[in-house]
């Protein structure tokens, strides 16, 4: 079994399902007591967020590279970026240190592709949704992205993933917001629904949206095990 590098805390809700998906799929996998072996560097969210709402990409790059150099140094043998938003500085990463990083976008989209759909609403923060690296590299794997078309709707997830799922605040009126912007999305073309941050299966799956949902949270983490367990 391979040593798998979780750099979270972006945020600690959601590492922690990743810690349990890990372990979950591997046991499945494997059976008896087996488990994953892995390493967390758990960053601060505040540095993270504040570093991105300011444009301080190049902060945040620092920030995930230490974190990276520091789980090379424990024995890891890829990289789990535990937030979508992460990978915004994910080839960059790549360029400096010595380990593969397990894409998230490249998961999801090979899901996606796997389901048979090429027309995805995109839900997540604000960077993921405004900037184009997640949207450029769907698109050149075959994905076409759509994302809440107002500005109103896209600050609304940014901001409820920060002050509510972020801290484990789970409010139904929220979810509800969620799913009129999943709606018009829908009206909009999208054949799926990428939940794009790993906070928001939190408050919504596959039971509550009449179209597949992709959970990058759950499709990151089978990426991960079939990493660590592949020959």
């Amino acid at each position: 079994m391979k040593k798998l590098g979780l750099v979270g805390g972006m945020s600690w809700v959601s590492t922690v399902d990743y810690y349990r998906f890990i372990n979950e799929g591997v046991n499945a996998r494997l059976g008896g007591l087996n488990y994953a072996e892995c390493v967390i560097y758990s960053v601060n969210f505040s540095a993270f967020v504040s570093n991105n709402t300011a444009g301080k990409w190049d902060d945040t790059f620092r920030i995930l590279r230490d974190a990276c150099l520091n789980l090379e140094k424990a024995g890891a043998e890829a990289i789990v970026l535990c937030a979508n938003t992460a990978h915004a500085v994910a080839d960059r990463l790549e360029t400096e240190i010595n380990l593969p990083i397990i894409h998230i976008v490249a998961a999801t989209a090979a899901a996606i592709k796997g389901a048979g759909l090429r027309k995805v609403g995109l839900l997540g923060t604000k960077f993921t949704m405004e900037m184009d690296f997640y949207k450029d590299k769907l698109a050149s794997l075959g994905i076409e992205p759509i994302v809440p078309a107002t500005q109103e709707s896209r600050d609304f997830i940014q901001d409820t993933l920060r002050d509510e799922l972020g801290k484990g605040i789970i409010r139904e009126e929220t979810k509800q917001s969620y799913l009129a912007i999943i709606d018009e999305l829908i009206r909009q073309g999208a054949e799926g629904i990428i939940l794009g941050c790993t906070e928001i299966p939190m408050i919504l799956g596959q039971d509550d949206v009449s179209v597949p949902v992709f959970d990058t949270t759950r499709i990151h983490s089978d990426a991960a095990i079939a990493f660590a367990l592949a020959d």
